[in-house]
């Protein structure tokens, strides 16, 4: 090759290594022009350039968090008007709302409980990016259909698709736990947390708002828009893992996978699924009847719907607010005393709250339990990814989903009996009682060695 005048010898660098031009024995400084155009190809278009930035972890966060506040806004718009939506739109009878309520809650959960786990571990072993594309169109069209039915049997059906297409937030999850630095692991998701309270404080209120002024159908239609553009950012924005860097999962021969343990044998991984379900439990034995309770509080149904939206939102303004510093309060004092604690407060404050039969209190009480409620799920996610092999990041994510999916098949069916035979009041309160003998579990079942502050042994 001629060289150019600054032209000098790399004798040790082997042709076309690396990508660096100075392999070729030519130092690019002000000749860059006079090389072939297939060594210097033209800058992607913006639009593809993403891609590459998402190796900076705190981008992939805040992109991963805009898309958990749009998905959990779209899942909870739903929320303060499905039983109105039952009544008014689809002619249930308000004698059988509660328990085709919780039929359309409950059947989405136990088919995506069973899904989970199949869409975490296809993710680990071929790519976690494209399960989170496939699930959020999934999601977009079925939300659409959801605003398209004429009877409660249609939606039921619905709702059943809507479960096939489950593995959006796991895959979320195990994608931002792919690229978060171990010690900014707590803090990430704590934010990822914030983002999914957050969209969890919007939902219900804009749902609120749209069904009371533009008609639930539209609620439905807007929701599957919101996860449509959530599959449009998956999908040219958010890589898999760091540029440059193959998966664990992908470098991982199989006899070594065949000799690593399967994550549901780790002592850690049962406990944190355990908690997990129940959680999600108490969460869906409130949710079916509280739009009815508050009613109840209130004295009438006028503007239920508004109401309702806003006494949901305001656990998740508090939530917002208290799961980064939960987060980083995990990183530096350890996950599963912010576990403990925040199960503890939980309890107590779902309790209290249904003491007082006043609307305003019972809102405040909720907010004040939405400050500990808020510590909960950081904590259980950053305690798996610490505990858990990198390669199996997806499934273990997915069973975590699976447990929360089944307690919230049953939670539903709980509330739905507490509320039928004891009354609404009997139903929320018992949600915070649940609660206490979890806490004692985890207590008293915690590893005899004391695990460092950033999480927990292995197999432990």
């Amino acid at each position: 090759m001629h060289a150019h005048g600054n032209t000098r010898k790399k004798p040790d660098t082997p042709p076309f290594g690396g990508g660096d031009t100075r392999a070729l024995g030519v130092d690019c400084q002000g000749c860059r022009s006079s090389l072939p155009h297939e060594l210097f190809p033209r800058p992607s278009p913006p639009i593809f350039q993403a891609v590459s930035m998402t190796a900076n972890w705190k981008i992939t966060l805040a992109i991963l968090t805009a898309n958990t506040v749009l998905m959990s806004a779209s899942y909870t718009m739903l929320i303060p008007f499905l039983p109105m939506y039952l009544i008014q739109e689809l002619g249930v009878a308000q004698g059988d709302v509660n328990w085709w309520s919780s039929a359309i809650f409950s059947v989405t959960f136990l088919i995506s409980g069973i899904m989970a786990p199949i869409w975490g571990a296809i993710a680990d072993k071929k790519s976690r990016k494209l399960m989170a594309i496939r699930a959020a169109a999934c999601l977009a069209i079925t939300y659409t259909l959801g605003g398209l039915v004429q009877g409660p049997w249609q939606l039921f059906w619905v709702r059943v698709l809507q479960g096939l297409s489950a593995g959006l937030w796991p895959a979320t999850l195990a994608i931002m736990s792919a690229h978060a630095p171990h010690n900014r692991l707590g803090f990430s998701m704590g934010v990822m947390q914030a983002g999914l309270t957050a969209g969890g404080v919007l939902g219900p209120l804009i749902g609120g708002l749209l069904a009371e002024y533009i008609g639930m159908r539209s609620t439905f239609l807007a929701s599957g828009a919101a996860l449509f553009l959530i599959t449009l950012v998956l999908a040219f924005c958010v890589t898999d893992s760091p540029a440059g860097k193959k998966s664990a999962a992908a470098k991982e021969t199989a006899d070594a996978a065949a000799t690593r343990p399967n994550p549901l044998r780790l002592p850690v991984v049962q406990r944190m699924l355990f908690a997990a379900g129940v959680v999600q439990l108490t969460i869906l034995m409130t949710q079916p009847v509280l739009p009815l309770y508050i009613a109840e509080l209130q004295g009438s149904m006028e503007s239920i719907v508004l109401i309702s939206g806003i006494v949901f939102s305001i656990v998740g303004i508090s939530g917002v607010l208290a799961s980064p510093p939960w987060g980083i309060l995990g990183q530096s004092w350890g996950y599963r005393p912010v576990l403990y604690l925040s199960l503890l407060f939980s309890a107590v404050f779902g309790i209290v709250q249904a003491i007082p039969h006043d609307l305003t209190w019972f809102t405040m009480l909720r907010f004040i339990g939405g400050l500990a409620f808020a510590g909960i799920f950081p904590a259980i996610n950053a305690v798996l990814t610490q505990s858990t092999n990198p390669a199996d990041r997806g499934k273990v994510f997915g069973y975590s989903y699976s447990a929360q999916q089944f307690g919230s098949v049953i939670g539903p069916i709980f509330g739905a009996a507490f509320a039928t035979w004891w009354g609404n009041q009997v139903a929320i309160a018992a949600a915070g009682a649940v609660l206490i003998p979890v806490v004692a579990v985890l207590y008293f079942f915690r590893p005899k060695n004391a695990a460092p502050a950033t999480g927990a042994p292995l197999n432990k």
